[in-house]
């Protein structure tokens, strides 16, 4: 013990403060994977409650030289659920949390761990308060698109008033902007206030850190990142996809390692037997919930496209269907549905021809980076945004059409899917995503993008 503690104390160590979510969580991880190659150590802190629940891969290689350690948010029995509302979560959040995590960097100061940095989700900007007290060099991480970021930015500087008043709209580094591919807190900032207030308090302090980091790369967003350097420290240091899919520095590192739900092993036996490029992948992720009329006309428009399909839907979101229409789709083997699988392993599979997505940030950069080609479904925050630059700028694939109800009916379904899917109109889009693919590549090897950025952050943090 005395030896890994003394090959510890000549690093550099960070402290990682994720918001308490997988979608959150799990691109801070691969991050901090890339900081190890940099002999760089990493403490990821997650709250007491998240802590319990987390699910490791069996296939879980992660070096020693990234750990845990928890904090309380207050909720350590059942987190956000058993919180009244959100506002009281973060507002507890805040209280206790920062207590808690003061304590835990003066607990590493007075070891042979003490702390060179602080990485915070901007989610919690208290998290950047604390480690100023203490002089730690502080970068926000922020887990969506630098496009979103940017516009958010413009809505809390006042820059962009709400509500827009005009249509399209217009703001340097990125393309005109109709509502409907607007964040929904912009589009709709009424909708839902507590998270409203949440995204744009994320800049309520941003000045004073030192970097900003984003799960993106250069070329993915080259004008959105030059209009937005000029405002802030912006370094993209993505796409946070684990090694094995892109430069393969570490070729045991294949998938992201912290589940909150139990993994369906199923799938891959499955994909196994499917021709290359035949099966259409389907997922929402994991906070999502589609409405019982959506989630009927999802099901008959995969079965109307008569392309075999994985489709991920939680027990809970099941109940939704009928049996016999469960049995319907899935018959002779056509359909598989699964609770929950490894993303990453899905996406690579060579039997996937596209994927159907809500186009949650991380879905669409592993999409990217893996070089599938996608249908987009968008619902909310982040993700109309998204779907805008899948189809208009990386022009990697289709977005579906609601009806008069904000329903996407199965016809439209089905037509988008074969756009993608079949073999002349989906041409162009297969060679849009593998040149996105080579891109991410590049951007993470040694001397791209990414990999300057990374060193860059790591050459500025204190001894």
């Amino acid at each position: 013990m005395e030896e890994k503690k003394s090959k510890v104390n000549v690093r550099k160590h960070v402290l990682m403060i994720p918001y308490p979510s997988q979608g959150h969580i799990n691109p801070m991880l691969n991050f901090s994977k890339r900081l190890s190659t940099k002999g760089v150590c990493v403490t990821i802190v997650t709250t007491i409650f998240i802590s319990k629940s987390m699910h490791r891969l069996q296939s879980s290689s992660l070096p020693d030289s990234i750990q845990f350690d928890t904090i309380s948010d207050g909720y350590d029995q059942g987190g956000f659920a058993q919180a009244d509302s959100i506002a009281s979560y973060l507002s507890n959040m805040e209280l206790v949390g920062s207590k808690n995590l003061r304590e835990l960097i003066q607990k590493y100061n007075f070891s042979d761990y003490p702390i060179s940095g602080l990485v915070y989700d901007p989610f919690l900007p208290w998290a950047l308060e604390v480690g100023k007290e203490f002089g730690l060099v502080g970068a926000a991480f922020f887990t969506q698109m630098c496009a979103v970021n940017y516009i958010y930015y413009h809505v809390h500087h006042g820059l962009l008033n709400l509500p827009v008043s005009s249509i399209p709209i217009s703001i340097q580094g990125l393309p005109l902007l109709e509502l409907k591919d607007t964040p929904s807190f912009v589009n709709n900032p009424g909708f839902y206030p507590p998270y409203f207030h949440m995204v744009m308090n994320q800049f309520s302090n941003i000045y004073k850190a030192d970097f900003i980091l984003v799960n993106s790369f250069y070329k993915l967003e080259e004008q959105v990142v030059d209009s937005m350097s000029k405002l802030l420290p912006l370094l993209t240091i993505g796409p946070t996809v684990p090694s094995f899919h892109l430069d393969k520095l570490s070729p045991n590192d294949t998938d992201n390692d912290i589940h909150l739900h139990s993994l369906d092993s199923s799938a891959t036996t499955w994909l196994n037997s499917k021709p290359p490029g035949s099966v259409i992948y389907v997922s929402f992720g994991s906070m999502v919930c589609l409405s019982k009329e959506q989630m009927e006309e999802l099901a008959l428009g995969l079965k109307g496209t008569g392309f075999n399909f994985i489709w991920v839907i939680t027990v809970l979101e099941r109940k939704k269907l009928s049996k016999e229409l469960l049995d319907e789709i899935c018959e002779d083997e056509k359909g598989l549905v699964v609770n929950w699988i490894p993303q990453l392993e899905v996406l690579s599979n060579k039997a996937i021809g596209c994927f159907l997505t809500h186009c949650g940030w991380n879905s669409t950069i592993e999409a990217l980076s893996l070089g599938v080609p996608m249908v987009a479904m968008p619902q909310w925050t982040d993700q109309p945004m998204d779907a805008k630059f899948v189809e208009d700028v990386w022009k990697v694939g289709i977005r579906v059409k609601v009806n008069e109800n904000n329903i996407v009916k199965s016809e439209e379904i089905e037509f988008c899917v074969r756009q993608v899917m079949e073999k002349d109109s989906g041409k162009q889009f297969r060679i849009n995503a593998k040149k996105w693919r080579d891109l991410a590549i590049e951007a993470v090897s040694e001397g791209g993008t990414s990999d300057n950025n990374i060193n860059e952050f790591v050459k500025n943090l204190m001894r």
